[in-house]
């Protein structure tokens, strides 16, 4: 009978070959839950330079996490404009246009007449009030803030949130991700995309108009619309003012579908979004009536540091009032003095009085009052089907032909794969390791510490067999499903052959699942028990690879941590040799995603395929892949590139001494037993 070791949680810790230091004595990640009413902290970096780098990971956050990291193909918008409202200084239209095949963006679009050249231009997103762009009240009207900038000399595009008055054909609650994970997450299909694509169209709707200046655009909204503005404003760097009204805050990140989406907040935050503005010019408006109440003391000076790294503190501007939940009269009127100074040239930034209290008819600002909708329009299934498929598509052309093409896969795909699983191999001064004890028998030491991330409160406990004799420079880690129990006699082969054996013990999961159906949008805010094990197996190679110098590292993945093993390939540093055992896993399926690997965006970055061609395409065993772990593919892309002799596939899991003979001589790597799977 095999004899097996048990691998146990550690609490007290000894460093693996390094001086004692101090780890956490809980897994943070197990009793921590962050969701959208938990109070943030924002600080600036240091330097410039260390925003612009954190500025430009937070765009690929943002992308990845909205599915539009690689970018969808923009196709022609087929705009139709019509419906004209002559209102003297200015005309009001009616607009729709195609954001993707067959999905729509609504809204009106107001001019200003008698123009002689280009004007500046904006957008007017809004937020959750009962009639959308058409709200028409004290606390906020959508169409006078439209009218007053049109009879100022600008053109202001209105155009609906999804699932507002034209927008109907598609649901404010599409794909709804509160409390169930989906196949669209799989994928980063989500409504906060869905918007966020239809602001960056509306972008493009504003340059194709003659009258329009390019590189005069802005943008404000207030509430969701904010939520709109600064999300856009992150990624898009065209739009060169704006004012976000009643939204950025440090206690609450937005309550609707539409401002969350998975992965989108893990470790950010509203402040350090809206901050991406800079140092572009930006008014923050805020009320002692929701929850900006604290702006003056919290978010501002917190954006503040920001652009105070680029010497721009002029160009942020802060309006408290002591009103409620608002984008009223009188801040609109400072919005269009902000707007006027920065687009227009004016002098003075003092707010500019409106002028009239009218607005058209609803039914004549609706774009499809007494017209057809369009007969390709797509319903809420046929839009996230399409939307999948193009992505797969996508990634299908993509894959690498030449050394050409892989660079630029990795350039593509490789920021919507780190970003899907929010992990990243640790820097060596970046690792803590703490101490418990250290045994040494007739033929090894024995060594047992843990793992955990500067200022991150993870814990990752790993156990070590170091030959006292005749050992080899190879480390070989091995990660078994929460490491519960690996087999000693694969361990003492190994280490006859010289290695140093890890094991390790990766994430055991959230504390209390059931907390997590307590607050909505956990993925938002929070990293799923896989992508935590992906990391922790990256904190270990890391830390490895710092002790090995010049040794060989080698990496096996037992059962269902084979999975977590092949994707956390493809942000490790070099591996050696790894071999992993893919459990007859579907790869091809979003079922079995969801059932074992439900990860946000992990489908539309790529997953094993990626996970492989972002790597060096070092030796790399796949077994046990049966009939469902299809991988045709990847042996493919290897025999491409060259490496045809670094690859084996095994529809049949290897045994413990099979395992062995590849590590002890890599040739066993292409023997005539080789079978590959589809």
């Amino acid at each position: 009978m095999r004899s097996t070791l048990l691998i146990s949680p550690l609490t007290k810790l000894l460093p693996f070959n390094s001086a004692a230091q101090n780890t956490p004595a809980v897994d943070r990640r197990a009793t921590e839950l962050r969701h959208l009413n938990l109070i943030y902290t924002f600080k600036a970096p240091q330097t410039k330079e260390e925003w612009l780098n954190r500025a430009a990971r937070l765009r690929e956050q943002i992308l990845v996490s909205a599915g539009l990291w690689p970018p969808p193909p923009k196709r022609s918008l087929d705009v139709d404009i019509f419906g004209k409202i002559d209102r003297g200084d200015h005309t009001v239209e009616k607009v729709y246009f195609e954001s993707y095949p067959g999905f729509y963006v609504t809204g009106n679009l107001y001019r200003p007449k008698n123009v002689s050249e280009r004007v500046p231009a904006v957008l007017v997103p809004h937020g959750h009030w009962l009639y959308g762009r058409l709200e028409n009240q004290q606390l906020s009207s959508g169409p006078l803030l439209a009218t007053h900038f049109a009879k100022l000399g600008f053109v202001a595009f209105a155009y609906d949130m999804v699932g507002f008055n034209d927008s109907a054909a598609i649901s404010h609650s599409f794909m709804d991700h509160r409390q169930t994970f989906t196949r669209e997450s799989l994928w980063g299909v989500n409504l906060l995309g869905l918007q966020l694509w239809n602001s960056i169209r509306a972008v493009d709707f504003l340059e194709t108009l003659p009258e329009v200046d390019a590189e005069r655009i802005g943008c404000t909204g207030e509430s969701g619309g904010a939520s709109q503005t600064f999300l856009l404003t992150a990624v898009d760097d065209r739009v060169k003012v704006s004012a976000p009204v009643s939204m950025i805050s440090a206690k609450m990140q937005g309550g609707s579908l539409c401002e969350n989406a998975p992965n989108l907040r893990i470790d950010t935050n509203n402040m350090e979004i809206a901050a991406m503005m800079a140092p572009r010019p930006m008014l923050m408006i805020s009320a002692t009536g929701d929850w900006t109440k604290n702006t003056l003391k919290f978010e501002y000076p917190a954006i503040r540091g920001v652009y105070q790294l680029f010497g721009a503190e002029d160009r942020l501007r802060v309006i408290h009032r002591d009103a409620p939940h608002n984008y009223n009269k009188a801040n609109r009127e400072a919005v269009y003095g902000l707007f006027l100074h920065w687009l227009q040239g004016r002098g003075e930034q003092t707010p500019i009085e409106e002028t009239t209290n009218t607005v058209p008819k609803i039914i004549d600002q609706l774009v499809f009052y007494g017209r057809p909708r369009p007969a390709n329009e797509l319903n809420e299934q046929q839009l996230s089907d399409a939307l999948i498929e193009s992505a797969r598509r996508r990634m299908s052309g993509a894959i690498p032909r030449d050394a050409f093409d892989l660079a630029r896969f990795r350039d593509q795909y490789g920021p919507a794969f780190r970003c899907a699983l929010m992990a990243e191999p640790p820097r060596p001064e970046e690792i803590v390791a703490g101490p418990i004890k250290a045994i040494n028998t007739g033929k090894f030491r024995s060594e047992s510490f843990a793992l955990s991330r500067r200022g991150k409160g993870d814990l990752t406990p790993l156990m070590a067999w170091r030959p006292l004799r005749d050992a080899k420079e190879t480390y070989t880690l091995i990660v078994a499903p929460y490491a519960a129990e690996v087999s000693q006699s694969l361990i003492e082969s190994l280490i006859e052959e010289g290695h140093t054996v890890v094991v390790m013990k990766c994430f055991a999961g959230w504390a209390n699942p059931a907390d997590r159906t307590k607050v909505g949008f956990y993925t938002t805010y929070n990293r799923t028990d896989e992508a935590n094990r992906v990391q922790d197996i990256l904190t270990a190679i890391a830390y490895l690879k710092s002790l090995a110098g010049g040794a060989k590292l080698n990496v096996i993945g037992q059962g269902e941590a084979g999975l977590w093993t092949l994707l956390a390939r493809g942000l490790a540093p070099q591996v050696d040799l790894m071999t992993v055992d893919v459990e007859r896993f579907d790869n091809t399926s979003d079922e079995a995603f969801l059932k074992r690997l439900p990860i946000p965006g992990i489908r539309g970055a790529g997953d094993f395929m990626t996970a492989v061609l972002l790597a060096p395409l070092t030796p790399l065993v796949i077994h046990d892949t049966g009939e469902a772990f299809h991988a045709g593919e990847i042996a493919e892309a290897y025999r491409t590139l060259g490496k045809a002799g670094d690859l084996r596939i095994d529809r049949v899991k290897l045994s413990e001494s099979q395992q062995v003979a590849i590590y002890k001589d890599p040739s066993m790597l292409s023997f005539p037993a080789l079978t590959v799977g589809r």
